[in-house]
């Protein structure tokens, strides 16, 4: 395994940013940073028919939304939806820092996009996050004819922090008995709870995603150390994982997240559930978000996109 050339032509870049690690600042610094960084080689943003934001009411307030539509339906036509999860380790990321591979997957997988603003930590802390996403999932069920979908073509997936709340949203799907998606897209996912696994220490440093950054998000997210054995912030400790839907799991080859990942798609397959795991081995943490400058970014938005559209048109009757 080497590191895509692409890839260490980034590497030389941040090394030249003048922008300090993130756990070494304040969380409104941190956030403010990414906000400027994350649109530099993020992929071109592409026009759709409609994005509109909304705010739904939540159990705790307000959670807002952004409707990405990527075409004018048809009189009568009901359009898939995927509720999507940003990254940013629970603290940082927001709508804007994800609109343009939200306007691309809507536009390649032909759905609508539901993108999710979940509250942040530290303000608000473990399980607040996992508490949105589930109701915003619950939200768009519901109303999905008044934004042109089909409640019964419904998909999740979020990438890295996002990813682990796809996947915890799975879990509390089935529990709660409402209208299962029809995949879920986990996207270099925080899967496994303590970050003890031996692809997050041989990666620790110098990949964009370093430990120290890690440690950090997990102390400002998490209220005690025990949470990190629960199964909403760590699903590969979740006692069942039968009757989940079909999975799409995304790694990258030198990323912390890298084994945990794996873990959690043998533990669906385990479980009986149908998954896919691609490795993108000379990739590290966040690649999709690169995609302007490394094209594995862009072929994994493709597999994304094309995974979507295969789960929507299998079960178009």
């Amino acid at each position: 395994m080497t590191l895509d050339p692409q890839v260490d032509f980034v590497l030389d870049l941040v090394a030249q940013s003048p922008y300090p690690e993130l756990h070494t600042v304040s969380v409104a610094e941190a956030r403010e940073i990414f906000e400027i960084t994350a649109p530099a080689l993020n992929i071109r943003p592409e026009d759709v028919f409609r994005s509109e934001d909304r705010w739904i009411e939540g159990a705790e307030g307000d959670i807002p939304i952004r409707i990405y539509t990527p075409h004018e339906p048809a009189p009568g036509e009901l359009l898939p939806i995927t509720v999507f999860y940003h990254g940013g380790g629970f603290v940082i990321g927001s709508l804007d820092s994800y609109d343009n591979l939200c306007r691309a997957l809507a536009n390649r997988a032909a759905c609508i996009v539901v993108s999710v603003d979940y509250r942040l930590a530290p303000e608000h802390r473990f399980p607040a996050a996992v508490d949105d996403a589930l109701e915003a999932y619950q939200w768009v069920g519901d109303h999905a004819a008044e934004l042109d979908g089909d409640a019964r073509r419904m998909a999740i997936a979020g990438d890295s922090a996002g990813g682990n709340i796809a996947a915890v949203t799975a879990i509390g799907i089935r529990g709660e008995g409402d209208i299962a998606p029809l995949l879920q897209v986990l996207i270099y996912p925080v899967a496994g709870g303590a970050p003890e696994t031996p692809s997050h220490y041989e990666f620790a440093e110098g990949l964009l995603l370093t430990r120290a950054n890690i440690l950090w998000f997990y102390d400002q997210y998490l209220d005690q150390p025990e949470d990190a054995a629960d199964p909403r912030f760590a699903p590969l400790l979740a006692d069942d994982l039968s009757g989940l839907p079909p999975a799409l799991v995304i790694v990258a080859g030198y990323d912390p997240l890298r084994d945990e990942g794996i873990a959690y798609a043998e533990a669906l397959k385990q479980a009986g559930v149908a998954v896919e795991l691609s490795n993108y081995a000379g990739m590290v943490h966040g690649f999709l978000s690169l995609a302007d400058a490394v094209d594995q970014g862009k072929a994994a938005i493709d597999q994304v996109a094309t995974a979507l559209r295969t789960a929507f048109i299998g079960n178009s009757g």
